[in-house]
């Protein structure tokens, strides 16, 4: 432990931040029941603080482990104001696996999900992820500055007729001639989730995260847009270094604040009058490194001045800045009807709500099924219900906007699983 770990292993508690474990098998969306997940402080990984065990949705019930105060992540400082635990999984007939240095904030959820490899694919050793510090606590490479428009003209440049939220995005874990860094296909929003969670702390004002959040998915889009990557000779799309893009980090945990602010927002970027594409929106930490776009701690500082997520924004990218929405939802089976589905709607939509929690629950049986007769009865609604509470979304029994998307995406991840 150098001196900052050891001043912030000293100041545990009295505040606490809560943690899910959340288990499914390496090849796809199933749940792995009666996993035995142990945990321990990484300052003292041979002592196991907790021992849990998984339900039928392949999660832990959710504890209370001790934190830093909550005050050292809401302000900048030079103590670390989170606590590292490192967790460790074993299931039958899979390879056991550790996380080291799951990242815990005060008063705020961390879940932490965890993929076993089934023991006939596995390479033979335990997997051990190592999640190094956070973005505003450890030293990284400041963002090489790069304009926010790309000239549509070069040479060899492919770019998109129209903004489209991907499936998928490959990321590259290492600066971009590292041919030896190896790449990762990650989901468009759990690579959000990943960021946001890298490049800020969860425990920051709701408007704050919004802010950044937007910056962080139009820099990702305008990255796909004009296929920055894949124009220079590169087969991904974006990488993990500071230097060149933003911070994502293999295997490390999110936060259900920081999900539920995604799951919101997820088709928006950010967008100048008469310009198509979405703007690479540079930002850096405020304090250790400076920029000209927005600053993280700045952005923090003035949403507890009131500010809202889009007059952040503009203080630090001007006026002429807007909130705009992609034209298409890549991966989906079906777009948002544009309005809540609730108890009494019926039509097509219900239905082929219905079809897809019922392929769901094949997976998730703690989900009742229910009959795909097209209306939105209190079965529907429950089941609904069940599905937000296994995935972190508000448990209102309405099919909002995060709820149908999340479906969607839950049901194209198990319906996949018998593919080759």
């Amino acid at each position: 432990m150098h001196e900052h770990d050891l001043k912030a292993a000293q100041v545990q508690g009295p505040d606490k931040g809560s943690l899910q474990v959340n288990v499914t098998s390496s090849l796809g969306l199933i749940p792995i029941q009666n996993a035995t997940v142990s945990i321990a402080y990484t300052g003292v990984p041979d002592v196991v603080l907790e021992q849990l065990t998984t339900d039928n949705s392949g999660q832990t019930e959710r504890i209370e482990l001790a934190t830093p105060p909550l005050e050292l992540s809401v302000e900048p400082g030079e103590i670390r104001p989170y606590s590292e635990y490192n967790i460790t999984v074993s299931a039958p007939g899979y390879e056991p696996t550790q996380i080291l240095g799951t990242e815990l904030l005060p008063e705020v959820l961390a879940i932490q999900d965890i993929r076993l490899r089934p023991l006939e694919v596995a390479v033979g050793e335990e997997e051990s992820i190592v999640i190094p510090d956070h973005t505003l606590y450890g030293e990284y490479p400041p963002k090489i500055p790069e304009d926010e428009i790309k000239p549509m003209d070069e040479t060899g440049e492919i770019v998109l007729s129209r903004v489209v939220i991907p499936e998928y995005v490959v990321v590259h874990d290492g600066v971009p001639e590292d041919s030896g860094a190896p790449n990762y296909y990650v989901r468009y929003k759990d690579y959000i989730k990943n960021v946001v969670s890298s490049e800020v702390y969860a425990t920051w004002q709701e408007e704050a995260i919004y802010a950044n959040t937007l910056a962080i998915m139009s820099f990702t889009l305008n990255r796909i847009y004009t296929e920055w990557y894949r124009g220079k000779g590169f087969n991904f799309t974006i990488t993990s270094s500071t230097a060149y893009d933003q911070k994502w980090i293999y295997g490390r945990n999110t936060y259900a604040n920081v999900d539920r602010i995604v799951d919101s927002v997820f088709a928006n970027y950010l967008s100048r009058p008469g310009v198509r594409q979405p703007i690479l929106t540079t930002y850096c930490d405020g304090r250790r490194v400076t920029c000209d776009g927005l600053s993280q701690w700045g952005s923090q500082y003035l949403a507890g001045e009131g500010y809202t997520p889009i007059e952040i924004l503009r203080y630090y990218y001007g006026n002429d800045l807007y909130i705009n929405s992609a034209e298409s939802i890549s991966g989906v089976p079906s777009s948002w009807p544009g309005y809540n589905l609730d108890i009494g709607a019926s039509g097509d939509k219900v239905r082929q709500l219905q079809q897809q929690l019922n392929r769901i629950s094949q997976n998730y049986p703690a989900i009742p099924k229910v009959t795909a007769d097209g209306i939105y009865g209190p079965r529907t609604a429950e089941a609904v219900r069940t599905f937000q509470g296994i995935f972190n979304l508000p448990q209102t029994g309405v099919t909002d906007y995060p709820t149908w998307y999340d479906i969607s995406n839950i049901y194209v991840g198990v319906s996949r699983i018998a593919e080759p």
